[in-house]
């Protein structure tokens, strides 16, 4: 008979798994033993940027992807970035390895009896098999759960001598072979509700979030756009941009506060949101949930953010696949004012460092490569981030989305797994790169064309924009004085350089084509605060 392991393995093969993400211990290594050759293991050197290089690859892939942390210690060091992967709704089926049955009740080091409740709420669904023959069955459950909607990270304790177990060939005779879809086009009926309200309103208003931003979906929602002559907001605190930043129809991101979005969306009498929840707030500030004489619809696959949402219609589906039946209901063009494309901003390149993040950015914008994916965790910069950003694909931008820092370095990592033709850029605070530094090693040894832009304020620019928002006064802890991240690279093997003119940003962005290898870019930029929402 086969072994648990054997069996485990096939199955992995069957759903496209062969890419596993660890860093192992010793509950591990009998799942790791004699790893295949058709496998590929990819090391980080701690649990938390193993989660987000995991994170990045199952976002930019677009399918499930396979975490192995070690123990419950192991999981508790990945959280913080599982937190940012639920937020996400990114498949990921992460393992834990545990102890040895005998061992688990005894207070054995690396045992841990609840480790199922330790990442909770941070996964759809926990589990340890009751015994070896139910792990197969198992990660079948949890790889399927982790890629229906809403997708997200669900979680499996396996216990270390359950792999060398035997199984019954019947009892897994059909798990390989298993799909499980979710059906989530709209009745006849309702796409005809939703046409006829498109239809009759007099200034709509659409809102994207990431649901759309796929193959499927992006050109589609785009498209829904131009028939409608509607402008088009993302929503607030987006993970991923689901609409091209370019595109005239585009008005940017909504603020993160309810005030914001209702004084952004005065004057619409419709807003129909395509795969955001309603809405993401961050900063209080309080008002309206939405402008007088405004009605809003909102279609999306997680059940939970259409149930809690305080205002507004909700609609559980696919959005691709309502989308397609909204195109298909409404007529070819509607008679509407043209929309008023969005300015960019002109910002002149200054001649010495320190430079304003809004001329690195504009910088960014003019000299990178079309193809270019990028990952945001210069969380102090959000908002000249996204006046400048120029992407017109899918899947091309990552930003940690429950705010948990630690996730930039490690994801890009996964993202240029994804698809290493594909240049990227990370662009980090200082205060960031500390968080997940540890994935610069794994960008080295695996020779991924990574360019990981470090905008230096010497201190969390973030907070320092909240400190007057929230009324406080003489806060410490938020200054980085000595922090030196071109020899922080150089310690990990990576090159790196010290950006002290524009002319000299230009020179090694214009290169971002033609990398073999990743390098760092440390640039000095003016200290700035801006209020949220």
């Amino acid at each position: 008979m086969p072994t648990v392991r054997e069996t485990t393995y096939d199955l992995l093969r069957a759903w496209g798994l062969t890419t596993v993400f660890g860093n192992p211990g010793s509950n591990e290594l009998p799942f790791l033993d004699g790893f295949p050759a058709d496998f590929r293991y990819v090391l980080g050197l701690h649990e938390g940027a193993v989660l987000a290089m995991a994170d990045g690859y199952a976002q930019a892939m677009g399918r499930a992807a396979l975490v192995n942390l070690h123990s419950a210690a192991g999981l508790g060091n990945a959280m913080g970035n599982l937190a940012n992967a639920r937020a996400s709704h990114t498949p990921l089926v992460v393992t834990a390895g545990q102890q040895a049955r005998a061992m688990i009740g005894l207070g054995s080091v690396l045992a841990e009896p609840a480790m199922t409740r330790l990442p909770e709420p941070q996964v759809k669904w926990a589990f340890e098999p009751a015994r070896a023959q139910d792990v197969p069955r198992a990660l079948s459950e949890a790889f399927h759960l982790a890629m229906l909607p809403p997708a997200g990270p669900v979680f499996v304790s396996l216990p270390l001598d359950d792999w060398a177990q035997d199984v019954d060939a019947d009892e897994v005779a059909h798990q390989a072979g298993r799909r499980v879809r979710a059906a989530g086009a709209a009745t006849p009926d309702l796409v005809a509700e939703l046409a006829g309200r498109l239809q009759g309103a007099s200034a709509p208003a659409l809102v994207v979030g990431p649901e759309a931003d796929d193959e499927r979906s992006f050109a589609p929602v785009v498209e829904l756009a131009e028939r409608l002559q509607t402008p088009v907001w993302t929503a607030p605190t987006p993970p991923r941009c689901p609409f091209p930043t370019r595109h005239p129809l585009w008005q940017g991101v909504l603020p993160p506060s309810i005030a914001g979005v209702s004084e952004r969306l005065a004057g619409h009498d419709l807003v129909l949101v395509l795969g955001a929840p309603v809405f993401r707030y961050h900063a209080y500030r309080p008002g309206p949930w939405l402008p007088a004489g405004t009605e809003l619809v909102v279609v999306g696959a997680d059940p939970g953010t259409a149930a809690r949402a305080a205002f507004g219609d909700a609609v559980v589906a696919d959005v691709a696949a309502v989308v397609g039946q909204l195109l298909d209901a409404l007529p070819a063009a509607l008679a509407r004012a043209v929309v008023p494309s969005r300015e960019h901003p002109a910002v002149p390149a200054p001649e010495a460092a320190p430079v304003p993040a809004d001329a690195v950015f504009a910088q960014m914008a003019r000299v990178l490569p079309p193809d270019v994916r990028l990952v945001n965790e210069s969380t102090s910069n959000t908002t000249q981030f996204w006046a400048h950003l120029d992407l017109r694909r899918p899947r091309s931008l990552f930003f940690p989305a429950a705010g948990g820092l630690g996730f930039g370095v490690p994801a890009a990592v996964g993202v240029a797994l994804a698809d290493p033709r594909r240049p990227v850029v990370a662009v980090l605070g200082d205060g960031a790169l500390q968080y997940g530094v540890a994935g610069l090693w794994t960008a080295v040894q695996l020779g991924l064309p990574i360019t990981f832009v470090v905008l230096r304020n010497g201190g969390y620019g973030a907070l320092r924009s909240f400190v007057a928002q929230l009324g406080v006064a003489d806060a410490p802890g938020l200054d980085l004085p000595g922090l030196d991240a071109v020899q922080i690279a150089a310690g990990y093997g990576m090159p790196g350089e010290r950006i002290t003119s524009a002319e000299q940003l230009t020179t090694a962005l214009a290169c971002t084509s033609s990398l073999r290898g990743p390098r760092l870019l440390e640039v000095p930029i003016t200290v700035e605060t801006r209020p949220l929402g």
